[in-house]
């Protein structure tokens, strides 16, 4: 499965972006899809994941919940995160992510195989 990350850029605090993220090469309802994100210096951290079909609740990191969305369109193989609100500590580069981690690893960097190749959010206050 290779994933094409894109929309990232610069934003004023309290703007919104949405990132997208176009999935090929494998059967795209059949992964999990998630966002995480690494800002400099920093670990990779979760920010979001979706489920095979959509349809079980989506779960967030404590730091985006209400701020932003995560969607998938199987039909398209394409998964979107919109970001409102942003704040400054949203910079980072994005990236998305497809596999098959159990619940209890849904957050984890290693439950994920395949990696997009990251797009760029900076915040500025």
């Amino acid at each position: 499965v290779q994933l094409q990350a894109s929309g990232g850029g610069s934003a004023q605090a309290g703007a919104s972006l949405q990132l997208s993220c176009a999935a090929s090469g494998g059967t795209f309802r059949d992964y999990r899809m998630g966002w995480f994100r690494q800002a400099q210096g920093k670990e990779r951290e979760f920010v979001a994941v979706i489920d095979l079909s959509g349809s079980r609740p989506t779960i967030y990191a404590d730091s985006v919940k209400g701020r932003f969305t995560i969607s998938r369109n199987n039909a398209r193989g394409a998964v979107l995160l919109q970001m409102n609100s942003l704040k400054p500590e949203d910079t980072a580069v994005y990236y998305c992510a497809a596999g098959r981690p159990i619940l209890s690893n849904m957050r984890a960097v290693g439950g994920y195989t395949y990696w997009g190749q990251g797009t760029q959010v900076t915040v500025s206050s």
